[in-house]
């Protein structure tokens, strides 16, 4: 006979206890605990075996092909990096991002420049009908004939256009809009999520077809639903970016089929989203005449080298406590560095507002901008601007000395591609021979 018991399941991640609990046992928040219905059952462990179905047996690995399998190029050739290659057949991905980041705008390009190239796309959303879509794809050229659009919000319906019209690539946005009648639940629970989520991989995984999949976020960012739809999908890719500035990163946080320290760089624009294949023009100021309270330096975005241009700004204070604003820095850093500044290289600070900001909105949190920082509040102070052709960085200990970073030769290769012939890094053993070599 089966057992049958009361369950209880968080209604943002799925995680089932016995009682019902005030907490979350596994995302931690509070009150989302809800009973859900009658029961769920506890089947008996089977134990007959089955012969697998023809053609599923189990081969030596040798013996196997990865020829199916090999990466196909999308046409976007930074999405094309962060996915490792391209689209695997029959791989499911999973899309998140914040409202309005263009999550949507640059699936419709995937979709328009795969279906370009012959195949067929169907696109399915459950928050916009096929006249809005349609009206984003004039803005963004994305008329194309084998592009089919679909507004389903039932699970079933979305399988049965897979159907009819047999399609090289599936977009469903998203996947929180979709239900199935087969299971109880709102659209978006955690049940619901994992059926829908579950009946559209064992599709791609059938029939070699690969699916993107629209997730929506959490007001902490995290992805809405059971943890469980994450693994699940083959690769998960997060798309973030400011609202007021069109910069846009997409990340991969989990890439069966590629490295997941990739980073894709866009632009949101007028005609859509813009891939940047060289972004070094958008943290660098553009002016010929050295300017005091800056200082350029090479960041690591997963593994791409991004020149960034920090600048300071230091002015005597009218209030007893003295201001520090930052913005793309790590506060807690900056009040660090200051610290370190005025009691190892003697840079009077206590009494002075002190702003720090990096160029283009980009965020730093890697400690290896400690030195620039540092560089261009000493050359606030003094008003002394450094030259054009300096780049640091290095990370700053609270002794005063500079320690080495990661990947130091390839933020070296690529400060030197643009043109920066004076390099100061942790040969420069305390901060003080930092600041005699910039400003000398």
């Amino acid at each position: 006979m089966a057992k049958t018991s009361s369950a209880y399941v968080c209604t943002e991640c799925g995680w089932q206890a016995a009682k019902w609990v005030g907490r979350c046992g596994e995302c931690q928040q509070w009150g989302t605990v809800e009973v859900r219905g009658a029961a769920r059952a506890t089947l008996a462990r089977t134990t007959k075996a089955a012969a697998p179905e023809a053609g599923r047996e189990a081969k030596p690995i040798t013996e196997l092909s990865g020829d199916s399998v090999k990466h196909r190029q999308t046409g976007i050739a930074e999405l094309d990096r962060v996915l490792g290659g391209g689209i695997v057949p029959g791989a499911a991905i999973l899309f998140s991002g914040e409202p309005g980041v263009g999550k949507s705008t640059l699936l419709l390009d995937v979709a328009a420049r795969i279906a370009g190239h012959g195949a067929r796309v169907l696109y399915v959303s459950g928050e916009e009908s096929t006249g809005q879509i349609r009206m984003r794809a004039e803005r963004t050229d994305a008329l194309i004939d084998t592009l089919y659009l679909a507004a389903e919000t039932d699970l079933a319906s979305v399988l049965g256009h897979i159907e009819m019209v047999d399609p090289g690539l599936i977009v469903i946005d998203s996947v929180q809009t979709l239900a199935s009648d087969q299971v109880e639940g709102i659209a978006g629970g955690p049940s619901q999520v994992r059926e829908v989520a579950a009946a559209l991989i064992r599709v791609a995984k059938d029939r070699g077809t690969p699916v993107i999949l629209v997730g929506h976020v959490t007001k902490d960012g995290s992805i809405a639903g059971p943890r469980l739809l994450e693994h699940l999908v083959d690769v998960v890719c997060h798309f973030e970016g400011d609202r007021n500035t069109a910069l846009r990163f997409l990340r991969t946080l989990k890439n069966r089929f590629g490295p997941t320290d990739e980073v894709g760089c866009f632009e949101m624009t007028g005609g859509g989203i813009a891939e940047v294949a060289d972004p070094s023009g958008l943290f660098l100021g553009r002016g010929t005449i050295p300017v005091s309270g800056t200082c350029a330096t090479v960041a690591m975005e997963g593994r791409r080298a991004l020149p960034v241009e920090i600048q300071a700004l230091v002015a005597s204070s009218a209030t007893p406590n003295p201001r520090r604003v930052t913005s793309g820095v790590d506060p807690s850093r900056v009040a660090m560095i200051l610290a370190v500044l005025e009691r190892r290289a003697g840079v009077r600070l206590h009494d002075q507002d002190v702003y720090v900001s990096t160029v283009g909105g980009v965020k730093l949190s890697e400690p290896a901008a400690d030195l620039a920082i540092a560089l261009a509040v000493i050359s606030a102070v003094s008003d002394r601007p450094l030259p054009l052709e300096l780049a640091a960085f290095g990370e700053i200990s609270l002794a005063g000395e500079i320690r080495s970073v990661t990947s130091g030769s390839q933020r070296v290769a690529e400060a030197e591609r643009l043109g920066y012939t004076r390099i100061i890094d942790s040969g420069a053993e305390t901060l003080a021979e930092a600041r005699r070599a910039a400003i000398e």
